[in-house]
């Protein structure tokens, strides 16, 4: 059967391409379509369905853009209720693509339309299922989602329902179907995916802990809610961009792609209040950068600190960028709604400091430097996740993580220096970066982090819970 899992490792999501005798469709596709039209293109095929598998949180889907450039139907499970035209499909209706067949099977849980599509290869023969947040390989969607979208669906009652799909949908299945789920590890839509991306279900029945046999209602419910973090903030805006729809990408990209000079850079920036997002890697934005810019690299979870860090979705942006990477930046930002890029900064920060504009830096801190100032007992924030920071940490180093930073910034104190470190680096610079533009200068960054720290002598423990920072 020709089903093709088309992988984005920054998001941690799959899509699925799937042809037949000139037809072909795709399931749950980003925001840039023209991958998807050129491989159909390049099959001689005619993309007839988009399958969309829920109103996804994490990501903004290419459906409408997809359906609008190909002529092709949108296609929900049951229960959606999408405000533009599509097909809202019953349980077990089969479609055709080409020789194959797609059977809709509504699996609840995860969200209330959620739904798993049955694979069926031209000879009959059931091939595998897409199970979109359903099924991951490891481990099943996280059932708490819907409710920061409708209140009345709360985790408890999403468990359950999730509970009966899995066993009375999913589980009577053949154990040789091939799982093709929406996302791998990565993704803040489970809490333990495995690294790979497909298994069998037969495999998925014998290792996935919420597929165990002989778990009882009470306790899959438990082991489900036990240990979630908050979701990102931005899940529930994507859910509603999903459903009530979004500008194309196309004009997205037009208006983001205006190249700026410096003069007209700092101009714009002065008029507008647009944020100014610096993408480059940490240890070249810390050598310098435009004053009050928020530094999210390209070259990490871009999209997804994004979503964590910049609040307003609608906020305006000013791109710095490295050289041809601009269109990436804005393409990357729309996949999780930041739609309102408005420029960049046209041959990057180099521009900025030939005309001798006003520059900042982070002042930065080897390990080994950490380590021959310890005694002096210096103040250490460790931006890691809770979880990070309980399995072994610095001795005395208070947690703030970075996503919670915009809500505890407050707690740092402007009257005393301090010394941030994450697990590489990566997020203590987008830390670094919001302290600066919200006037902290009295602090260093560890190159490296803890990955570094580990290499030294300095003391570690486990977790012991800091009364105050001062």
């Amino acid at each position: 059967m020709k089903v093709e899992q088309i992988y984005t490792g920054c998001i941690a999501h799959a899509a699925y391409y799937l042809e037949s005798n000139g037809e072909a469709a795709i399931f749950d596709p980003l925001r840039e379509v023209q991958p998807y039209i050129d491989r159909a293109t390049a099959d001689n095929a005619k993309i007839k369905y988009v399958f969309e598998t829920h109103f996804h949180a994490d990501f903004v889907s290419g459906h409408l853009d997809l359906a609008a450039k190909t002529g092709a139907t949108i296609v929900y499970g049951p229960t959606a209720k999408p405000q533009f035209e599509a097909l809202v499909a019953e349980d077990n209706q089969v479609f055709e693509v080409g020789n194959y067949k797609v059977k809709v099977i509504h699996t609840p849980g995860h969200t209330m339309e959620s739904t798993t599509y049955l694979l069926i290869d031209e000879n009959g023969n059931e091939h595998g299922i897409i199970t979109g947040d359903t099924l991951f390989i490891g481990d099943v969607g996280r059932p708490d989602l819907a409710q920061h979208v409708i209140e009345d669906l709360t985790q408890e009652k999403l468990a359950n329902h999730l509970y009966d799909s899995l066993r009375n949908k999913i589980m009577p299945l053949s154990d040789d179907l091939i799982v093709y789920p929406n996302h791998g590890a990565g993704s803040a839509c489970g809490k333990k995916m495995s690294k790979e991306t497909t298994d069998t279900l037969g495999n998925q029945k014998k290792t996935n802990y919420a597929l165990r046999a002989d778990m009882t209602r009470e306790e899959f419910v438990k082991e489900l809610l036990t240990g979630l973090t908050n979701p990102p903030g931005y899940f529930p805006k994507n859910v509603l961009m999903n459903i009530q729809g979004y500008e194309s990408l196309d004009t997205v990209m037009e208006r983001g792609r205006k190249a700026l000079t410096a003069q007209e850079f700092e101009f714009v920036a002065t008029e507008t209040h647009a944020l100014i997002l610096d993408t480059r890697a940490p240890e070249v934005f810390a050598k310098g950068f435009i004053p009050n810019s928020i530094n999210i690299g390209l070259d990490g979870s871009f999209a997804m600190w994004v979503g964590e860090m910049i609040t307003d979705i609608k906020q305006e942006i000013l791109l710095v960028t490295d050289k041809d990477r601009e269109e990436e930046a804005i393409i990357r930002l729309s996949r999780v709604g930041y739609d309102h890029t408005i420029g960049y900064l046209a041959g990057g920060f180099e521009t900025w400091q030939a005309v001798n504009f006003e520059i900042d830096t982070v002042e930065r801190m080897t390990a080994s430097e950490l380590e021959a100032s310890y005694s002096k007992e210096p103040l250490i924030i460790d931006v890691r996740k809770k979880s990070e920071f309980d399995s072994e940490h610095v001795l005395n180093a208070v947690n703030i993580p970075l996503n919670e930073l915009n809500l505890r910034f407050t707690e740092l104190p402007k009257n005393q220096a301090f010394i941030l470190h994450c697990a590489g680096g990566y997020r203590s610079m987008i830390a670094a970066s919001i302290l600066k533009s919200r006037g902290f200068e009295d602090f260093k960054d560890v190159e490296g982090g803890m990955t570094e720290i580990l290499k030294t002598t300095i003391p570690k423990t486990e977790y012991v819970c800091p009364t105050t920072l001062l």
